[in-house]
């Protein structure tokens, strides 16, 4: 099952950021594979600070059930945040109703606004209790899909064995757990 719901019109302008080195371009990827492969048109767009590993990164993922005609992202209807950086720089610029998800484990501060569903998951220790920290950004991944609830987490599962290069896919099933961990973590939040 792909859709929750196929007659739901999507139209979702997502930011991922954090540090270079959390994961957040790969986690990109993955959710944009787990849309297309769900039937949605998808645009992908990484940004890169000054440096790659430690300097701020942010990818740019859009998601329509129609055409898309650009991949920028300025109102985002999402946003993940694995650091307080990202959550200053992108928490003003969500949209109304919009959803926000929190590293909790690396962010101590909450979100200021009232009109956004966030999610405080503590990915990097959930990950942490996986076995493996790198795994807080699929943690943070399934969380935001279970927020959804329009993409199937089990799209996204195995969406990770087309993105991850075979030399890493010995890493496919603590992935798949760190997102069911994630959406479990919104489902009981």
């Amino acid at each position: 099952m792909a859709r929750k719901n196929s007659t739901t019109l999507v139209n979702e302008r997502i930011i991922i950021a954090g540090f270079g080195g959390q994961g957040i371009m790969l986690m990109g990827k993955i959710l944009a594979q787990s849309a297309m492969k769900a039937g949605f048109n998808v645009t992908w767009m990484p940004k890169y600070g000054a440096e790659v590993r430690g300097g701020t990164a942010h990818c740019m993922v859009r998601i329509a059930s129609r055409r898309i005609a650009s991949p920028l992202v300025v109102k985002p209807t999402s946003i993940v945040v694995l650091n307080k950086p990202s959550l200053i720089k992108f928490e003003p610029v969500v949209v109304p109703g919009g959803v926000i998800v929190v590293n909790a484990s690396l962010i101590d501060e909450k979100v200021s606004r009232k009109d956004v569903r966030t999610y405080y998951v503590p990915c990097s220790d959930i990950a942490r209790e996986l076995g493996d920290t790198k795994g807080a950004n699929m943690v943070a991944l399934g969380a935001l899909i279970s927020a959804w609830e329009w993409i199937d987490i089990e799209t996204a599962k195995d969406a990770i064995k087309d993105i991850l290069p075979p030399y890493r896919h010995k890493y496919i099933p603590l992935n798949q757990q760190a997102l069911d961990e994630g959406a479990q973590a919104v489902r009981t939040a």
